[in-house]
């Protein structure tokens, strides 16, 4: 059993938890990622880290609660625990000085991406940041990323806050203005990924994508993540989670992250059913 320390909503949705896991965290790196079980009859899901503390020995995971695990997990309060956690997991994120590194986090993309970002930043890197949600109340981390970034822009769908548009508008923006980005990382949702893939394309930059599809075990033997990346199958949570976007097949990485969703619905109905009887 894995013990919650902090629990607390930073957005609608958005659920922040520390969890006390000092082995995980005195090996945690900036791109890897756990798998955890609420309970005996939940399932496994992969969660990026999205911060660690040696000392405390706790790991921070951010999550929009969006079906039955996730909603559970979001219920826990401070002194609950959780079942099972695995970690860390996954190749870390390459970090050495480029030069300057476009870090683009979407939704709760941005807090997996910070952890890159500080990494980047402490290898002397200069780090530009770009964040985006669909609205300004969604919008996450945005100290944290100004903390490690030597600039930060921010964009929303409705225009709430920042630039109305996309986060990959943004980088078409940054880039026609004449910046010159040696690297870009990109985390968040696939769609969002893909358009910054598209978008640096033409400049033949570097752009390294966080894939998150389904996941079960995370080790490599069930099969169920993989993605295919120049014409390869890969596993994401052996080969990955990061990968070169120019090469990542998102049309088949956004159709296999839909296989289930109307299951997945079917079974958050039965459960909010279930919730209601018992009370």
């Amino acid at each position: 059993m894995y013990r919650i320390v902090e629990s607390r909503e930073i957005a609608p949705a958005v659920k922040l938890i520390r969890i006390l896991a000092p082995e995980i965290a005195r090996k945690a790196q900036p791109g890897q990622f756990v798998i955890l079980r609420v309970d005996a009859m939940g399932e496994r899901i992969p969660l990026t880290l999205a911060d660690w503390n040696i000392t405390e020995g706790t790991i921070t995971l951010v999550f929009l609660e969006v079906g039955v695990s996730t909603r559970k997990l979001g219920e826990l309060k401070e002194g609950d625990a959780i079942l099972d956690l695995l970690g860390p997991l996954g190749n870390p994120t390459d970090v050495r000085n480029y030069g300057t590194v476009c870090i683009v986090g979407g939704g709760v993309g941005i807090a997996a991406a910070y952890p890159i970002a500080r990494a980047l930043k402490r290898a002397r890197n200069k780090v530009i940041s770009i964040i985006g949600a669909r609205t300004a109340k969604l919008l996450i981390f945005e100290e944290e990323m100004r903390r490690c970034s030597d600039e930060v822009h921010i964009s929303t769908d409705d225009g709430t806050k920042g630039y109305k548009g996309f986060v990959s508008d943004v980088l078409r923006k940054l880039l026609q203005e004449g910046y010159g980005f040696d690297m870009v990382y990109a985390v968040g949702p696939a769609v969002m990924m893909r358009a910054v893939a598209e978008v640096t394309r033409p400049y033949n930059i570097k752009t390294i994508a966080s894939l998150n599809p389904i996941m079960v075990d995370g080790m490599g033997m069930c099969g169920a993540c993989r993605v295919t990346v120049g014409g390869k199958t890969m596993f994401a949570c052996v080969n990955g989670p990061e990968f070169d976007a120019h090469k990542v097949d998102f049309t088949e990485l956004i159709r296999r992250q839909m296989a289930f969703i109307q299951e997945e619905r079917m079974a958050l109905e039965l459960w909010e059913a279930n919730k209601r009887g018992d009370e």
